[in-house]
């Protein structure tokens, strides 16, 4: 019998992103097959997501996509997965009747039957919806097929989330949270390392809930601890850390592991007190103070990376000129903005004094422009200073050429943050390269190797 043959879209975050690499790894463990082209596959999948309205839309246009594709050949199958199939599996195969599937969170372990069972099947015969509970438990997400550059791969240690965020959905479809168990996030660390990873970024909803869930305790930095033992793991990176549970045993596992990156992703959405409680949020404004101060005290050399949420419902301009104002202060080196938007479902919904949207995009770019004049400072701080560089990739110059290398240090995440260039011939993706910076252009940087440093 001919293998199945799958084409996958995935979209969304890093998170959405494990969950494709780990359903790739199971259907190509079954004899399934992978597709780059649409055109050669038997079943076309999205991974979706539901986080805000703008990520909805790009779900629904890719899904729209691959329906045009199936109209060409009706022998294809057109199945949805991920957080927008949770969530609105009903009204989807409703409305876009091409669609042959929906599979939600939980039945990720069975997708390798369902997809033999639907390509079998009269094409006539509806959509099939397999959406449960979300609330499995945090299971071992082992043998992947990693979409990450081999050197560089997200550990997701936990599921779900119990924070009371006005303005979040994700509980709504992620389930409560679970964490895994101690033992298989280690495993999962060491088959990455033996995969070829030599960074390792940690995500969850909620890294800092991590243990929680099991005993009551915070037991992140226990597990920082073991995780700051896996032979090969070179760089280990905090994705997603919420402020009211960074404890002084958090800021002492960051600052003394020397595994773990001194970069911190801790999204505060604001910092006026009256936004912060109709956010739902458990920290106010001289809590977050006091916690970035010591931070900034006790771990040398520390990147803060947050997101702020602009125009919520009661955001007056006196709230708004707080959170500038503390952006510049602070000189938070990563900042990402959101406008905020309703999201189906969330207690932000009913409040009153909706602040129009050209108002939120206005504050957005204000806002932005003036984390940009911090993000510049800190590079301009930054050139003439060594650093342990990790290659990335590559930019193609004349055929056959390489133009430039890009890399990152410690202080720039995978994806999202400041690229730093080097010269062809430093090295190759993957490889780590001691530099020095040499100039600064906008948000990216420029550097010559000095040396290989030691693993």
């Amino acid at each position: 019998m001919k293998p199945i043959t799958v084409h996958l879209v995935s979209l969304g975050c890093p998170k959405n992103l494990v969950d494709s690499e780990v359903y790739l790894g199971d259907i190509l463990s079954r004899g399934f097959r992978i597709a780059s082209e649409p055109e050669d596959a038997d079943v076309l999948m999205v991974n979706t997501c539901a986080f805000i309205e703008s990520a909805k839309e790009e779900s629904i246009d890719a899904i729209l996509d691959l329906c045009q594709v199936k109209d060409g050949d009706p022998r294809k199958r057109v199945v949805v997965t991920g957080c927008l199939g949770q969530r609105y599996p009903e009204q989807l195969s409703e409305e876009v009747p091409e669609i042959d599937a929906v599979v939600g969170l939980s039945e990720y372990a069975r997708l390798p039957e369902i997809l033999e069972n639907l390509v079998g099947r009269d094409a006539d015969a509806g959509p099939q919806v397999e959406v449960a509970s979300p609330n499995h438990p945090a299971y071992s997400e082992g043998s992947r097929l990693r979409l990450t550059p081999p050197h560089s791969a997200y550990l997701r240690i936990s599921e779900g989330c119990d924070n009371p965020c006005t303005f979040c959905s994700i509980p709504s479809f992620r389930g409560r949270f679970r964490s895994k168990g101690v033992e298989a996030v280690l495993d999962e660390a060491r088959e990455l390392v033996a995969s070829g990873a030599s960074e390792i970024n940690l995500i969850s909803q909620d890294l800092t809930s991590f243990g929680s869930d099991i005993d009551g305790e915070y037991r992140l930095p226990e597990l920082l601890e073991q995780l700051n033992e896996v032979d090969g793991v070179r760089w280990i990176r905090l994705l997603y850390t919420y402020p009211y549970k960074f404890s002084h045993a958090m800021i002492d596992a960051v600052a003394n592991l020397d595994r773990v990156v001194n970069y911190i992703d801790m999204p505060i959405q604001h910092i006026h007190d009256r936004m912060l409680k109709r956010m739902g949020r458990r920290m106010g404004e001289q809590g977050t103070r006091d916690l970035f101060h010591r931070m900034r005290e006790r771990i040398p050399g520390l990147v803060l990376r947050t997101t702020f949420i602009v125009g919520f419902p009661g955001e007056g301009e006196e709230e708004f000129r707080s959170l500038v104002d503390f952006t510049r202060e602070i000189e938070l080196e990563r900042v990402g903005v959101f406008p905020y938007s309703d999201e189906e479902g969330t207690p932000a919904v009913k409040l009153g004094d909706k602040v129009p949207a050209e108002v939120a995009a206005a504050r957005q770019e204000e806002l932005m422009l003036a984390q940009q004049e911090v993000a510049f400072r800190f590079n301009a701080r930054r050139v003439g200073t060594e650093v342990d560089l990790l290659i990335d990739g590559y930019e193609d110059g004349e055929p056959g050429e390489i133009a430039r290398l890009y890399a990152r240090s410690y202080a720039e995440a995978p994806e999202i943050d400041t690229r730093i260039y080097l010269p062809p011939t430093a090295g190759k993706p993957g490889e780590f390269v001691r530099a020095r910076i040499t100039a600064a252009e906008g948000y990216d940087l420029v550097a010559e190797p000095l040396v290989v440093p030691k693993a």
